[in-house]
């Protein structure tokens, strides 16, 4: 896999996007849920420090639902017990029996020895996730990701770079429920295929940045409880606002969603929305 080229967003995709990142951030339900995940996410917890660790439990948080978060923590903390070299020493059965809870478990192992196997060969090549770098640079972590660990493809990719690198390093991970419904609900065509995940990451990075001192007036506007670092843009809270008012809006979608979005700049709760519910 290869990464995209990234093109601007035009106007009307950009101001959909920021419209709806600072509508969906005044929602009480969707805010609430920001706030619990924003400075320690329940998924990609900051007790684990080694990156390496970091990217091998973002793949493994794939397919595990919400009502599995408890014992999702616990098998992140059995984990985390053992290490990450103590993970490569365990046998693929021993592995397989920490991850059997999370279901898909030998697929879960191969990520892992797929992920160690790509590790191995970036520190030959003096390759650190964790260094800070640019857009490309960034794209290309994520590019040599999807490609060479089995199972992981652009959008667990993603998800690896990110929490490798710490939530404010500037990705907003883009998941299937993102491309299947939000794009839409914005009315943003993709192109078809893992790349959907790329292109949509691309314009929601491009628009977040291009807003970001706008966005943390926003952020202390609303009064949100939450830590963002000086210079740093709000990617990780915008990819938060838009993955939960996903979850909440459109995975029903919510009565009080309006069906004609994106041409109603209201969203929600709009006469639209009144009358198509009613009638």
């Amino acid at each position: 896999m290869t990464a995209l080229t990234r093109t601007p967003p035009t106007l009307t995709e950009a101001e959909r996007i920021h419209r709806l990142v600072r509508h969906a951030a005044g929602l009480a339900d969707v805010r609430a849920e920001v706030e619990a995940n924003h400075d320690e996410n329940r998924w990609w917890p900051t007790s684990i420090t080694d990156p390496r660790l970091r990217m091998a439990v973002a793949g493994w948080s794939t397919r595990v639902s919400y009502r599995m978060i408890g014992t999702y923590n616990r098998v992140v903390g059995e984990a985390a017990t053992a290490g990450f070299d103590g993970l490569v020493a365990s046998t693929d059965d021993e592995l397989a029996e920490l991850l059997t809870p999370l279901g898909l478990a030998r697929s879960r192992v191969e990520y892992f020895r797929s992920l160690t196997e790509l590790l191995v060969r970036w520190e030959k090549e003096s390759v650190d996730v964790t260094v800070a770098t640019d857009e490309s640079g960034r794209d290309a972590l994520i590019a040599d990701f999807a490609r060479d660990v089995r199972g992981a493809s652009f959008k667990v990719a993603q998800c690896a770079v990110l929490y490798a690198r710490g939530y404010h390093c500037g990705v907003i991970p883009v998941d299937s429920g993102m491309v299947a419904k939000l794009a839409p609900a914005l009315g943003i065509p993709l192109p078809s295929g893992p790349i959907a995940h790329e292109h949509f990451r691309y314009l929601l990075e491009a628009v977040v940045k291009e807003q970001a001192d706008g966005l943390r007036v926003l952020v202390g506007s609303l009064g949100h409880a939450v830590s963002i670092p000086a210079g740093a843009a709000p990617s990780w809270w915008a990819h938060l606002v838009l993955i939960y008012f996903k979850r909440l809006y459109l995975n029903g979608p919510s009565r009080r969603l309006c069906t004609l979005r994106p041409v109603c700049t209201e969203i929600t709760g709009c006469a639209h929305a009144l009358s198509t519910r009613s009638g």
